[in-house]
């Protein structure tokens, strides 16, 4: 594949039309006259800042680009603010993506991410306050969050129970309905993406009768699931079964990958005041990120809720706290 340095262009970031040239990437397809005027197609893949897809750069003319040859492209290196702000925008668009569920608008989606940056609570933030009506008129709520194992027939029980249209079902870290074929047939039938979405239960069963609920229904509601696993590194018969969830769901990888990305989202959550609650005194807010940073690599985990650990000890123990946190959060040197 040819690769393009752009003489004179721009593309479309966050809304604002924004100059690429000097910038070289992968060519997909050579100039051509669109609606909006010229534009040629490549490749924004590992470029950081652009989307992971192709994409269009508007240009003047096919004077505008020049071809560099088949040579590697070293991508330029991501800053701190660079990343916080990608970090950013994923969140909010986890958010969106919440809201969407609730009205009903996306059926499913799944948010992976590694375990204590923060995935549950974009998504109950968001539910919270849009049930706050139901809260304050003393009505059942419309969504709940589901964590730890469940049967199917505890899966079909809690899907009846929350199949109105504007219900969401939460599955939190809970990763064995992904594993067991009944449960994933039930999710495949609740989140089919033909316009009724009927689910059947076609063996006897006391608790369903004790509890009055049909041997099926329609499902209206949508369902969102939140895992550590990363979809695409899963091998064998489990990942046979999380394809076939994930072509019936949004899939938002909220793309944590390093230790460095994690302290950057640590640094951006504690900054937009994660801590104001303990209000600490003097610099204590800023001696616990110290801390973080400098034995990152020696933390049990590297997450929010080592920092809220840390955070807890600092309050509690205001003289001792690092040397409290060097034997509760840290593993032995």
């Amino acid at each position: 594949m040819s690769n393009v340095r752009i003489l004179e262009g721009t593309y479309k970031i966050r809304g604002n039309d924004t100059s690429v040239a000097g910038m070289i990437f992968p060519l997909v397809d050579d100039f051509r006259f669109g609606a909006n005027g010229g534009f040629v197609t490549v490749d924004a893949r590992n470029i950081p800042g652009f989307p992971d897809r192709n994409i269009k750069i508007r240009v003047p003319n096919d004077k505008a680009y020049e071809l560099t040859g088949d040579h590697q492209i070293a991508a330029p290196k991501e800053t701190d603010e660079q990343t916080i702000e990608r970090l950013r925008e994923r969140f909010d668009m986890l958010e969106d993506m919440t809201r969407a569920c609730k009205k009903g608008d996306v059926r499913a989606m799944i948010v992976s991410g590694p375990p204590g940056v923060g995935k549950s609570h974009g998504v109950e933030k968001v539910l919270a306050k849009h049930d706050m009506i139901t809260t304050l008129a003393n009505t059942a709520p419309k969504y709940v969050i589901v964590k730890g194992a469940m049967s199917p027939l505890g899966l079909y029980m809690k899907l009846y129970n929350y199949s109105a249209k504007d219900n969401v079902v939460v599955f939190d870290d809970c990763d064995s309905i992904f594993q067991d074929e009944l449960s994933l047939n039930i999710l495949k039938a609740a989140l089919d993406s033909k316009k009724t979405r009927k689910i059947f239960w076609n063996t006897d069963s006391r608790a369903l009768r004790s509890e009055g609920i049909p041997d099926q229904f329609e499902f209206k509601g949508s369902a969102v699931f939140i895992t550590n696993l990363k979809f695409e590194k899963v091998k064998g018969k489990l990942r046979e079964h999380l394809e076939a969830l994930e072509s019936r769901c949004h899939y938002i990888d909220l793309t944590i990958d390093t230790d460095r990305e994690k302290m950057l989202r640590i640094k951006q959550i504690v900054s937009d005041g994660m801590l104001d609650e303990y209000a600490f005194e003097g610099d204590v807010q800023e001696e616990i990120l110290d801390f973080v940073t400098i034995n990152k690599d020696r933390l049990r985990e590297l997450s929010l809720r080592t920092v809220l650990k840390i955070a807890d000890l600092a309050k509690a123990f205001p003289d001792k706290w690092e040397s409290m946190s060097e034997n509760t959060v840290m593993r032995r040197a």
